[in-house]
């Protein structure tokens, strides 16, 4: 009887690999390029707050220069605390963002081609089903063309704020997931958790892409790293301004997906950096720093290593600077080796 069951196991995982490979937007390039774009008053926009008009332009510019995807981030506020990263230099102690999913709503309907992605999306903020709903309607705006990024939370201040609770984040995590990815995969969920209810939730109608969203998510834990290795299609390590320093974290992602059964070729990896471009603000930390060509030699370091995708925080962070980032990008292009 064991024989048969393994078949079938592995027919399963092979059927479960295939659909996460369809998933995840294709690339022609080794390693493909995401910006992560200015969302908050005092950011690495400048002094003046980014309007839908200029993240819009930003966005256009990305994809004018090489960018592939775009990509959103999800807070209510930044308000500075002891022994917090916050405020950044330059910046007041207590700064808002625009909201993430309508946003990529704007985006979405406003462009053609470039990716359109959440990094990431807090759990804690809306009701599991809710995000869902909103990432297949926001796909069919686009056309096929979302990436939903996910992830816990982290700045007490917003969930302070906002009545959100902060207790159990990866419990309330790990709940969330376990409804949003069947909706987005199935169009159906059934989870009786502690924290979130689906009974026999429907998504309909489905969007363009039967398969579903693809699910990046971002975190480093041991424990999240299991989660992401169950239910994730992407992964996304924490920002670096040394490629080295994301070798012992692809060894953990990888003993998390042995752990659960999951072939690690399967999860497509992702990383951010800051790059300090020209006018460099001091406002997105630990930079990658140098000339041009230093700075694409390395980026062209996280390809080796087996990111699939690079995110960019540029900073300054315009639509100038994201177009001299395109000669960067042309060089860590010319450096991949020819296959």
């Amino acid at each position: 009887m064991s024989q048969p069951n393994a078949g079938a196991e592995n027919q399963a995982e092979a059927v479960a690999a295939a659909e996460r490979a369809s998933r995840w937007p294709r690339s022609t390039r080794p390693m493909g390029f995401g910006a992560i774009l200015a969302m908050a008053e005092s950011s690495a926009f400048g002094d003046e707050t980014p309007r839908f008009a200029d993240i819009l332009e930003m966005t256009r510019v990305a994809n004018d220069v090489g960018f592939e995807a775009v990509w959103i981030i999800d807070h209510f506020l930044f308000r500075a605390q002891p022994d917090d990263q916050f405020p950044m230099p330059g910046t007041p102690d207590e700064r808002g963002v625009w909201e993430c999913f309508t946003t990529m709503a704007g985006l979405a309907g406003a462009t053609e081609r470039i990716q359109i992605g959440s990094l990431v999306a807090c759990t804690g903020f809306r009701n599991p089903g809710l995000v869902a709903k909103m990432t297949e309607t926001i796909d069919d705006i686009s056309g096929g063309r979302t990436i939903l990024g996910l992830g816990a939370g982290w700045h007490k201040p917003e969930y302070d704020a906002f009545g959100y609770p902060f207790d159990h984040r990866v419990t309330r995590f790990e709940e969330a997931i376990r409804i949003i990815a069947p909706l987005l995969r199935d169009g159906r969920a059934d989870v009786a958790g502690k924290f979130f209810q689906a009974a026999d939730a429907v998504n309909r109608p489905r969007g363009p892409r039967p398969a579903g969203v693809p699910i990046l998510v971002g975190s480093s834990g041991e424990r999240m790293l299991r989660i992401i290795a169950r239910h994730a299609d992407a992964w996304n390590t924490v920002w670096h301004g040394s490629p080295e320093a994301i070798v012992a974290q692809m060894a953990a992602v990888d003993a998390a997906c042995a752990e659960v059964g999951r072939d690690p070729a399967t999860l497509v990896r992702t990383a951010g950096g800051n790059i300090a471009m020209p006018g460099y603000t001091g406002r997105r930390p630990d930079p990658i720093e140098g000339s041009d060509a230093q700075i694409a030699e390395t980026i062209a370091r996280f390809r080796e290593l087996g990111i699939q995708h690079f995110v960019a925080g540029l900073d300054p962070c315009t639509p100038r600077s994201l177009e001299r980032f395109g000669r960067i990008i042309e060089l860590v292009d010319a450096s991949a080796p020819i296959s």
